[in-house]
């Protein structure tokens, strides 16, 4: 099981609570916002917009498929009547 890494901010306080002197702890977060802004810009994230718009389409194709799947249904059912033999 994967460990959930703490929040940005948490890590920044306990580095600050860390360093005394103000000129070392306003380095040591200006480095640290660096170096956190740098992993994850590497990732592949995507913003909350893009995902909204995603988010919107998948559950569009996932109406018109459930409708497609009913009017195949439909269809399946016209043609088993069309072709089954008559009693």
């Amino acid at each position: 099981m994967a460990l959930k890494p703490p929040p940005l901010g948490e890590v920044i306080q306990q580095v600050n609570e860390l360093v005394d002197s103000s000129s070392i702890r306003e380095e040591v977060d200006k480095n640290a916002r660096a170096l956190a802004q740098s992993a994850l810009s590497r990732l592949d994230l995507v913003g909350r917009e893009e995902f909204n718009i995603q988010a919107d389409l998948l559950h569009r194709m996932q109406q018109r498929g459930t409708v497609l799947e009913a009017q195949l249904e439909s269809l399946n059912l016209a043609l088993e009547r069309l072709y089954s033999p008559i009693v």
